[in-house]
């Protein structure tokens, strides 16, 4: 049987309308760190999509790495994203949220007091930025500041933190989390060896030590909230924020998804990161992530593989129908269309996005899209 984006699809007990997903967008909109009104419009406008996730949603002061980004760990920022969520609900949408902890990928400027991030590695993420605080107080790009490897036994602790976050994501009204194990924040500093120079149970060596913290956090929160509620992000072969290319990146990954399909999560999400670095090379061409891809197909069969990056129409329904992936993400398409599933649909042609708006500003570039038959009214 013939499948494309516009059939439903059953995640764990969760019933979507179609295999189009809107993925984590970073937008920087939420001045104070509360998502508020303005972000319940923008993604009550995306409730077609089959299932949208989060922006990015840190779960800590201290897994903070930029600025201007909406949290879940206090009262006022939950209440803030129940307005979200309810807005996406009475839409008949389904939303996760995306939980996010950069790990040394941020700055001492937005640390409590000054301190210095944490990571799995005493590595300094070369050329990488976060967005904080400069000499003079003003809000910018800063070189990230060297990191503080966590303590053995401080690890509990931020397994710990992923575990509140992701109950306090289930009050706040989402249908489940995705925990943000790619672009190189913390859960990949753990999985990449040439990051993680640890000595420790979770040191780099074996890959058993290595994938440690990564399921630790996977066993935690779904004994929380449960493992159909549950889905996590993957980068294999990205290379963004200094996350050097290493010769087991197949085996790693394959051994992930192996573990994961004996936890029975909702969902697996890999994404192309062709279109981050020129030395990365599109899906189309990259054999070794096509290559894993198919691989990764076979060892995960309990759950959904979700594909992100630089698709198109025509290409997400060749994975479809080749059985390569469950569901496809639409990143820069979803800015500019909010009525993306509808144009998709009927074959309308896509406003172009603004890039000089993706982060930061008010209503322009966020929620001011049109509509195709508003642009035809």
């Amino acid at each position: 049987m013939m499948i494309d984006l516009f059939d439903s699809y059953s995640l764990g007990d969760l019933a979507l309308p179609n295999r189009i997903v809107m993925p984590p967008l970073t937008r920087s909109r939420a001045t104070d760190d509360v998502a508020d009104d303005m972000t319940a419009t923008y993604y009550r406008q995306r409730a077609t999509a089959g299932l949208i996730i989060s922006e990015g949603i840190p779960i800590s002061r201290e897994g903070r790495g930029y600025l201007y980004i909406p949290g879940i760990s206090t009262a006022e920022q939950i209440a803030g994203w129940r307005k979200t969520t309810d807005a996406v609900h009475e839409a008949d949408g389904t939303i996760f949220a995306q939980l996010w902890h950069v790990g040394r990928v941020s700055h001492t400027s937005i640390q409590k007091d000054g301190i210095a991030p944490v990571s799995a590695s005493s590595k300094v993420a070369r050329e990488a930025r976060a967005f904080g605080y400069d000499e003079e107080g003003n809000p910018g790009f800063l070189y990230t500041s060297t990191p503080r490897q966590l303590a053995t036994d401080e690890i509990g602790r931020v397994v710990e933190d992923f575990v509140i976050a992701a109950q306090n994501a289930r009050d706040a009204g989402f249908d489940g989390v995705e925990l943000h194990g790619a672009s190189g924040y913390l859960i990949e500093q753990f999985l990449n060896p040439n990051v993680n120079d640890r000595n420790d149970r979770y040191s780099s060596q074996p890959l058993a030590n290595r994938l440690r913290f990564t399921l630790e956090v996977i066993d935690a929160v779904s004994a929380q909230i449960g493992a159909k509620r549950v889905g996590i992000r993957f980068t294999p072969y990205g290379q963004l924020f200094d996350m050097p290319a290493y010769a087991d990146t197949e085996s790693t990954y394959l051994e992930l998804g192996r573990e994961l399909a004996k936890r029975q999560i909702a969902y697996i999400h890999l994404m192309d990161q062709s279109g981050f670095r020129l030395e990365d090379r599109v899906l189309a061409e990259n054999t070794h992530f096509k290559r894993t891809l198919e691989k990764l197909r076979q060892v995960f069969d309990t759950g959904a593989l979700i594909l992100a990056g630089a698709q198109t129409l025509d290409s997400a329904n060749q994975l479809l129908e080749a059985g390569l992936v469950d569901l496809v993400g639409f990143g820069q398409a979803f800015i500019a269309n909010p009525d993306l599933v509808a144009r998709f649909q009927n074959g309308w042609p896509l406003n172009e996005p603004d890039r000089a708006t993706y982060y930061g500003g008010d209503a322009k570039g966020y929620i001011d899209y049109p509509t195709y038959v508003e642009t035809t009214a």
